[in-house]
């Protein structure tokens, strides 16, 4: 399973960008795909996950400012993010979960300035 992820960039605070993160590979239908963030010298977190059947889920800090989506036919995940803000600054990563395991794409990089 390889997932590309795309959409990063430089956008002042209070705009909007969008990630979209393709998987491929031999896929089980039943997984769930998301978002992941690293701030500058921090852990990275979850930002937010959809499973295959549509069920989403944010940390509170996005909550009504990013909202997560899929194309299950075309093994897509995106990740509308608005009203950023500069502490959504990081390197964003998308997951796909599978049972157990976790596959990683290799990360876009998304500043806000203020």
């Amino acid at each position: 399973v390889q997932l590309q992820a795309s959409g990063g960039g430089l956008v002042q605070a209070g705009g909007s960008l969008r990630l979209s993160c393709a998987a491929s590979g031999n896929i089980f239908r039943f997984n769930i795909m998301g978002w992941y963030r690293q701030a500058p010298g921090k852990q990275r977190e979850a930002v937010a996950g959809i499973t295959n059947g549509g069920i989403t889920n944010y940390t509170d800090s996005v909550k009504g400012r990013f909202t997560i989506s899929r194309d299950n036919a075309r093994n897509t995940v995106y990740l509308q993010m608005s009203s950023l803000k500069p502490e959504d600054t990081g390197v964003y990563y998308c997951a796909l979960v599978v049972t157990t395991r976790a596959y990683w794409g290799q990360g876009t990089l998304v500043t806000v300035s203020s």
